[in-house]
């Protein structure tokens, strides 16, 4: 059974900094993209930033560009997102979701593109 599994969540001060992680089991991780994503509370789920399975081309929304940076461990199964210089506005439950792809170069921002997601992890971020 395919899991992705995020950790690394918490509460943390504006400007301040966490990493999370995206640990997956029965599955390849080399042949997936990666995608963080975020929804808050009645607003519409958020692309954060992606990966390419294999290339480490990437994609940032405007809105973590600069502070954010996602990366990938293939050995290890396993794909980071430091986060730093955070902000209230960063406030909301992360993620993570692996898209099954034939290009090794791209990853998509579109959560209707991913095929297995995690169940997420708390980010909360105090003014």
């Amino acid at each position: 059974q395919v899991q992705l599994v995020e950790s690394g969540g918490g509460l943390v001060q504006s400007g301040g900094s966490l990493r999370l992680s995206c640990a997956a089991s029965a599955l390849t991780l080399n042949y997936y993209a990666i995608g963080w994503f975020r929804q808050a509370p009645g607003k519409e789920r958020e692309g954060v930033s992606c990966i390419s399975r294999s290339d480490g081309n990437t994609f940032y929304a405007d809105s973590v560009k600069g502070r954010f940076t996602i990366s990938r461990d293939n050995a290890k199964n396993t794909v980071y997102m430091q986060m730093n210089s955070l902000k209230p506005e960063d406030t909301t439950a992360y993620i993570c979701a692996a898209d099954f792809a034939l290009s090794p170069h791209i990853c998509n921002s579109d959560a209707a593109e991913y095929d297995y997601w995690g169940q997420g992890t708390q980010v909360t971020v105090s003014s």
